[in-house]
């Protein structure tokens, strides 16, 4: 009977202080939105248990893709809006991932996808750039001006020579401006065209001097009245590239690539001629050639010597005869006198005799001049000789060889290297000879060296293994699977587990005094505890009050301070509790 008062006075007890502490919660303001919140995950733990796991879930999926994402690289820079705007939509098609850069300027995609984008884009034209060419001139308004005009085609003229220029291999991009030539009735106010080309080269490329002068022909072949001394062309450095392109009779990039190719050709010569020989890595051949680009032509025209008349070719022959006699005909001035018949010749019979004088016995008078002319003129021996120089050509050779020696077996069975003999080199000169075409006339050298070859070594990395590149790429991939493992466990050991402790503990009714029952929850501890409370009854209240257990009383005091704050955050709860216990039996 006096252990039934006690637990009766313990429950009036406990009812009056459940009764106290309702009145002093009922006092008390309306939890806010955030209490109601926490009260309710409070009186469901699983809710909680699914929400940290959640987080953790999402934190680790978060690091693994950090950790595991592609390295991003440029794909194209400085895109126009209208390329950049089918660049994107073709990669979205594609599904590929991609991301902006220093302020959207540039283009990135994963590193293992640039080269094919690139290939792809550009077998179907894009990037297309942003040069407008003379398409310009298809959408032209009614009753433009004449200035106008003239300006929409020098914009179209420069369109389509950029599209021209950027087609080249090292060229990432190209501005072209012209100044169209001007005009005038006065010569001295004419003004020639002028053109400037400033290109942007690929990362790593350069231009050769001979692509140079080919854009300058190409931009002053298309535009009216302009030279090619006037076309500049500069690089995104600034450097002038076509300073030796403009026509001068300088040294240029083609002429240079030409001797580097002429010294080639003979250097391969002597090469193949020697390799069966003497083998691939015993020989090094090196050839100078002298090459005169010179633009030379030359006349000549040569006389013979006179040849004699037998062997000579007459090329006209004149002869004349003129005899002037006693009585010459009538000569001087037409007129009276002149046409006078002469004298009466004289009779037989006053004539002197045959027998008298000896000069004019045979003829009627004296014979008193004979004229006889004679010209022959003979075909002249003439050469006439015009020669024009070849330009490029050889003026001298010289050839450089060096012979390693060769390897022979000594005695003891060893390999050694041993000299080539003087015949042995007398002959591999007379080869380099033939290989070359060695002329004399052109003061062409030649010089054979054996001697032994130093043996190529290759350097040796004496850098630690664990500064080595690719073990520090190694040790970056690690370390970020690393660290994700790492933020794993801690958010299981700090967070999850202690979760799982808190929520999963089995719930246990023990009997408190005076025949009442309180929900604890026993952990792994307690399990003899818990068994006991489960079987009920007076082995429960045996179980309870045994003094021995002091383990069970602690964990009396710890349900009773829960109980208690309990009450104090929702007092209606536990009024509740408290009442359905006095209703029931």
């Amino acid at each position: 009977m006096s252990e039934t008062g006690t637990a009766t006075g313990r429950q009036n007890s406990t009812a009056q202080a459940s009764q106290q502490d309702g009145a002093q919660a009922s006092n008390k303001p309306a939890p806010s939105v955030f209490g109601r919140v926490s009260q309710q995950l409070r009186g469901n733990p699983l809710v909680v248990l699914l929400i940290a796991g959640a987080a953790s879930v999402a934190i680790i999926v978060a690091l693994f893709m950090w950790a595991s994402s592609p390295e991003y690289r440029v794909l194209y820079s400085n895109l126009s809006e209208a390329d950049g705007g089918r660049i994107i939509t073709e990669l979205d098609t594609r599904g590929i991932p991609y991301r902006f850069s220093n302020g959207g300027q540039a283009l990135l995609v994963p590193s293992e996808n640039v080269y094919t984008l690139r290939l792809q884009l550009a077998e179907q034209g894009l990037p297309r750039g942003g040069n407008i060419g003379l398409e310009l001139m298809d959408d032209q308004a009614f009753g433009i001006s004449q200035f106008a005009e003239q300006i929409n085609y020098q914009r179209g003229l420069e369109g389509e020579l950029a599209q021209s220029i950027t087609s080249l291999g090292p060229v990432e991009d190209v501005r072209v401006h012209l100044s169209m030539a001007k005009p005038s009735v006065f010569i001295r106010d004419r003004e020639s065209a002028k053109a400037s080309v400033v290109l942007t080269l690929l990362p790593g490329r350069v231009l050769g001097q001979g692509q140079v002068s080919a854009i300058v022909h190409m931009v002053s072949s298309s535009v009216p009245e302009l030279a090619a001394e006037d076309v500049s062309v500069v690089n995104q450095d600034g450097r002038l590239l076509s300073a030796d392109a403009g026509g001068n009779n300088d040294l240029d990039g083609s002429q240079l690539e030409y001797i580097k190719e002429v010294e080639r050709s003979y250097q391969r010569r002597i090469e193949n001629i020697l390799t069966p020989i003497l083998g691939d890595d015993n020989i090094r051949a090196q050839v100078a050639a002298q090459i005169d680009f010179s633009r030379r032509e030359e006349t000549s025209e040569t006389y013979g010597p006179n040849q004699p008349p037998n062997e000579a070719a007459v090329r006209s022959r004149q002869t004349g005869l003129s005899l002037d006699g006693e009585d010459p005909l009538a000569t001087g001035i037409p007129g009276a006198l002149s046409n006078t018949p002469p004298g009466v010749a004289a009779s037989p019979i006053n004539a002197p005799d045959e027998g008298e004088g000896d000069e004019g016995a045979n003829n009627p008078g004296d014979l008193r001049r004979l004229n006889q002319d004679d010209v022959i003129n003979y075909e002249v021996d003439r050469s006439v000789e015009h020669i024009q120089h070849r330009l490029g050509q050889i003026e001298r050779l010289t050839a450089a060889v060096v012979v390693n020696y060769r390897e022979e077996m000594n005695d003891d069975g060893e390999w050694e290297q041993v000299a080539l003999s003087d015949v042995e080199v007398q002959q591999i000169e007379r080869l380099v000879r033939q290989a070359m075409g060695f002329s004399p006339a052109r003061d062409d050298a030649i010089d054979v060296v054996n001697t032994p070859f130093a043996e190529v070594r290759e350097e040796e990395d004496t850098r630690e293994w664990w500064q080595r590149p690719e073990v520090l790429e190694l040790a970056s991939t690690l370390g970020r699977y690393l660290l994700v493992a790492l933020a794993a466990l801690l958010l299981y050991l700090l967070i999850l587990r202690p979760l799982i402790k808190r929520y999963t503990q089995v719930p246990v009714m023990a009997t408190a005094p005076g025949g009442g029952t309180l929900q604890t929850s026993v952990g792994d501890d307690d399990d003899e505890e818990s068994e006991a409370s489960r079987e009920g009854g007076e082995d429960a209240d045996e179980t309870y009050h045994k003094p021995k257990r002091k383990r069970k009383t602690s964990l009396y005091e710890h349900n009773l301070n829960d109980l208690r704050e309990m009450a104090q955050e929702d007092p209606r709860m536990v009024s509740m509790i408290i009442r359905s216990w006095m209703n029931s039996k």
